[in-house]
């Protein structure tokens, strides 16, 4: 298992219903995001051994919202 931590910048985020729709794009892919609507980003932790993060984005955008970049990090 090879754990990461991203930085997703979300924009089009605007109320708690938009940040509960990106945690919940998240949650059947196996992911856990920290969702910032201040800051209009999320931070995801996921297993990149079982999921990619072009997946997460396109979860994420499925939902209405433009990802507009990310930073990568193995924790």
């Amino acid at each position: 298992m090879s754990v990461k931590q991203t930085k997703l910048s979300v924009s089009g985020m605007s109320c708690d219903n938009c940040v509960k729709a990106v945690e919940d794009a998240l949650r059947p892919l196996g992911a856990r995001g920290e969702v910032s609507l201040a800051r209009g980003s999320v931070d995801v932790t996921y297993d990149d051994s079982r999921l990619t993060l072009s997946r997460i984005r396109e979860a994420i955008e499925e939902q209405g919202f433009d990802v507009t970049n990310d930073s990568a990090t193995v924790s």
